[in-house]
């Protein structure tokens, strides 16, 4: 009778243990840690492994090897009675990268799709507008073999081989007041035979300050001349024109630094009126922003903008990490990448479409940073673009940015993997890709 009523306490004791342990565990879960959302790039997100409840009902102490250290059949692996079922917690929900309504002061939005265009299926017959525009559709480019010497025709044609298309943007990058560009390979470029394409072409003055170029540098000036005379008798098709793009990284907020944030705008504004001064017509201008949140979250950021007159698209730079941390998610994350630290910021291209709603926009540089630990991040994200791009219409442009090692090393062809070239082929192929620039 003893022993009977003592193996029945042992059950009730047991049964006990096993609920208040489920029930303290699952209120555990429910209280996952949120996402970060962005973090500094040397600070990683850390990976938190899934719990696990002991298989006894006595928790074991911070020392003692839990049962799954001790293979099957060992002589520390004790039975047991009871075996508790490991807990499923569910992931912290995931950020919201998607665009914010836009609302203009008339009421009207000048971007949006026509409601019978679907940025996916887009209409026949897109083609390129005076300012360069699409009249349906996104245009499609790249800058190929970057930062390697064989940049250029070589690297292009190697490019649109593998992808198996024409490319309608190429980019270029141009410093100092030395070279007039256009030149000669860009001009070919541009003008191939039955393959015409638009030029981007990057220019960063680099020979005096911001401030000194705004207020009228000697030499700076010269070189804006000759180069407007250059395009006059060289190169009348339209192009892209982008004035010291990244600038953010140069930004130094102190009185007579002249690199100011109105310092830039008040350089670019000086830049384009001299060109336009002198008779280069054909240049359409684009103002191309590092879209990283600890500038564009900064009380100067805004004061960067030259002005609607001299800015006919606006661009940003932005990258897709492998990794899990800073720069890791899909398309929507790419677009509207937000910081923990920045609650209010909405995303860069929340921030633009709401600010400057008129204007176009243009990702001058994306890619997707390739890692050997995470390989199929890069096919993955390519298969999100094709799926998440029409809810963007506001994209009128994607340049991608080719190169096998940036200044970290990080790889970012489209051939790092067969399934990401596969994914970017057919990316390519997409009819909203499919805009006319030419015979």
């Amino acid at each position: 009778m003893n022993q009977t009523r003592s193996r029945l306490l042992q059950v009730v004791a047991l049964t006990t243990a096993f609920a208040m342990s489920v029930t303290a565990t699952l209120a555990w879960a429910r209280t996952g840690d949120t996402d970060v959302v962005d973090l500094p790039i040397e600070t990683p997100v850390p990976v938190v492994a899934s719990p696990t409840v002991p298989s006894a009902p006595a928790a074991p102490s911070a020392a003692s090897p839990s049962a799954s250290d001790s293979p099957a059949g060992s002589p520390s692996a004790a039975p047991s009675v009871f075996r508790l079922p490991t807990a499923t917690v569910e992931p912290s929900p995931k950020p919201t990268y998607r665009p914010l309504p836009l609302a203009t002061d008339d009421g009207t939005d000048h971007l949006l799709r026509h409601p019978e265009e679907s940025q996916t299926r887009s209409p026949r017959g897109c083609t390129v507008g005076s300012r360069l525009v699409p009249t349906c559709g996104i245009l499609w480019g790249v800058a190929p073999g970057a930062r390697t010497e064989s940049r250029g025709v070589r690297a292009l044609a190697d490019f649109e081989r593998k992808t198996g298309r024409r490319q309608a943007i190429f980019h270029g990058y141009h410093r100092g007041i030395r070279q007039m560009f256009p030149t000669e390979q860009e001009i070919a470029i541009a003008r191939e035979p039955g393959r015409k394409r638009i030029l981007l072409l990057n220019w960063k003055p680099e020979t005096t300050t911001w401030a000194a170029i705004a207020r009228g540098d000697r030499r700076t000036d010269d070189f804006l001349d000759r180069m407007a005379a250059h395009l006059r008798e060289n190169f009348r098709d339209r192009f892209f024109f982008a004035v010291h793009h990244e600038a953010e990284d140069q930004v130094r907020e102190r009185p007579g630094s002249g690199y100011t944030a109105r310092d830039y705008a008040a350089m670019f504004r000086h830049v384009v009126k001299r060109l336009r001064a002198k008779g280069a017509t054909n240049v359409v201008t684009v103002l191309v922003h590092m879209a990283y949140v600890p500038h564009t979250t900064r009380s100067w950021f805004r004061h960067m903008y030259p002005g609607d007159d001299v800015v006919d698209w606006i661009g940003f730079d932005t990258y897709s990490y492998s990794e899990p941390g800073y720069g890791h998610g899909d398309f929507a994350e790419l677009l509207n990448r937000r910081s923990a630290s920045k609650p209010g910021w909405p995303g860069f291209y929340n921030w633009v479409r709401k600010r400057h709603p008129s204007k176009p926009l243009m990702i001058a540089e994306w890619g997707v940073w390739f890692s050997k630990r995470n390989p199929d991040h890069m096919a993955e994200f390519y298969r999100e673009v094709g799926e998440q791009i029409e809810d963007f219409p506001g994209i009128k442009a994607m340049v991608h940015f080719e190169t096998p090692a940036n200044h970290k090393r990080q790889d970012s062809r489209v051939d790092s993997t067969p399934d990401a070239l596969r994914e970017y082929r057919r990316l390519g192929r997409l009819p909203v890709f499919q805009v006319s620039v030419g015979g």
